[in-house]
């Protein structure tokens, strides 16, 4: 099955499959971290992206906290931290996971 995938993606045959799967471990993490927001919170922190047009200074004070909460729903920091620990042959220590223990509550 996989011999007809890579005839199928261009560039498919040149990645070693340890990569290939290490790619498919971390899409997989992402999923799970996207799938933590509702789909109408999905859409609303798309459309404030797209209102910011990457500038924080394009948004209104109050739809800045929206997407800072919003963000923070979707854990990014847990999943640079899980995507990080699937890679690396290290585990990493739980303040680097979770943040200090001040703040994690």
């Amino acid at each position: 099955m996989l011999g007809r995938t890579a005839e199928r993606v261009p560039g498919l045959r040149r990645i070693p499959i340890v990569r290939l799967l290490a790619l498919a471990e971390i899409a997989v993490l992402a999923r799970e971290h996207v799938s933590k927001l509702e789909l109408a919170e999905w859409r609303r922190m798309a459309e404030l992206i797209r209102i910011g047009r990457g500038r924080p200074s394009n948004l209104s004070a109050r739809q800045r906290r929206e997407l800072r909460s919003l963000v923070a729903k979707a854990e990014p920091r847990l999943f640079a931290g899980d995507a990080i620990d699937k890679l690396s042959p290290v585990s990493l220590p739980d303040r680097l996971l979770y943040g200090q223990k001040s703040s994690r509550r």
